[in-house]
């Protein structure tokens, strides 16, 4: 008889760079909404997701929507934003906060970003402001916070509209008080990989009582909030559903729980990547960062595109941090923002997820280690 021989060992299981944590009431929630057929966008679960986003920001005013892209868009439209208008934008952003300028007909203009937080610099903003100029969009990237005191203080003396994109940033805050309460709204996303998430979804919030009333109205074709099928002003359909707000309500009990796990999932990172010549995003005084993605950056020279080929064949998912807007096709013109295109040419994001192991935090490290001596980088 043949000896049985040992099967060869197999890869090492994939690690993502996120992978949401659904071990709360999310699946008795979704089945509540099924068992009842609240499923669409009437149902109790919309009212109560808001009510815990107001809760969880000290918003006055919330909203769901389906995503967090139309949220962008229906703030800016509501705020005026159009033909004729431009709106100062970083250019290091996720190209949704772009294209939701040029979606109004207004024309984004781009500024560099800060070395130390990778944010909109408000001194570039103050330079780029023109006649034109009807609003600021600062983006509150991988958790940290914009500087709000310097650009809030920068729309108030210029007469500007401030939209907060805090898409990546639910959980943080500055000087005590949650991103997206600074300017004339915020907006936040709950795709699939943040920190809340709800699969697909979205939610504005704002202080202005007026402000909010229109953005809910609009949000559903412009239809009256007291005689059905009488459309009062152009609208569209950006609603969140029951399920959806199910999920989220689901997920924001368990908040401080999922803040404080990735919370120390940065630290550890920055504990276990100490002896790599990487750098980390220092967000500014006063901000505690909800670190949606720990992401850092290679030192220069290194093959960023090398680094993420040897790190997914020892099983660890990375991704780059964002293409800088000013070098897409549909917006280049020649620009240049040596701060963004730096940190977009070097950044990257390593997994980042609340039920990550402390051991698969560990592989992560190490397979950045062996990607950067592979180039003699460390």
């Amino acid at each position: 008889m043949t000896p049985l021989r040992a099967a060869a060992p197999g890869p090492l299981p994939n690690i993502p760079v996120y992978r949401p944590d659904l071990s709360g009431n999310e699946r008795r929630y979704v089945l509540e909404c099924l068992d009842t057929t609240w499923i669409s966008s009437l149902g109790g679960f919309i009212e109560r997701f808001e009510g815990a986003v107001r809760a969880a920001t000290g918003a006055e005013h919330a909203t769901g929507l389906c995503n967090g892209t139309v949220a962008l868009h229906l703030a800016l439209h509501c705020l005026g934003v159009g033909p004729g208008d431009e709106v100062i934008v970083p250019t290091f952003t996720y190209i949704a906060s772009v294209n939701t300028i040029a979606q109004c007909g207004a024309t984004p203009v781009f500024a560099d970003c800060r070395e130390g937080d990778w944010l909109l610099d408000p001194a570039d903003a103050a330079a780029r402001i023109t006649p034109r100029t009807k609003a600021i969009l600062p983006v509150h990237l991988y958790g940290a916070a914009c500087d709000m005191r310097a650009l809030g203080a920068l729309a108030k003396e210029r007469g500007l509209g401030v939209v907060e994109d805090c898409a990546e940033a639910f959980g943080t805050t500055l000087d005590g008080r949650h991103v997206g309460t600074f300017g004339d709204v915020g907006t936040f996303s709950f795709f699939g990989n943040k920190t809340i998430t709800t699969g697909e979804g979205g939610m504005v919030i704002s202080r202005d009582g007026a402000l909010a009333e229109r953005m809910r109205i609009v949000r559903g074709q412009g239809q009256s909030p007291t005689r059905r099928y009488w459309h009062e002003v152009l609208g569209f359909n950006y609603r969140m559903t029951n399920i959806v707000a199910a999920i989220g309500l689901a997920q924001i009990e368990r908040l401080d729980a999922i803040l404080a796990r990735k919370r120390a999932l940065a630290a550890r990172y920055e504990a276990l990547l100490r002896g790599l010549p990487v750098a980390f995003q220092r967000p500014m005084d006063g901000v505690e960062s909800s670190h949606w993605l720990v992401s850092v950056l290679l030192p220069p020279g290194a093959d960023r595109d090398a680094v993420q080929k040897e790190m997914a064949a020892r099983g660890v998912d990375t991704r780059p941090v964002f293409f800088c807007a000013h070098e897409m096709p549909m917006y280049a013109k020649g620009e240049r923002f040596p701060v963004a295109e730096d940190i977009a040419a070097r950044g990257l994001s390593l997994p980042s997820y609340p039920t990550l192991s402390d051991s698969d935090m560990d592989r992560v490290a190490d397979a950045l280690g062996a990607a950067l001596r592979g180039q003699g980088l460390a």
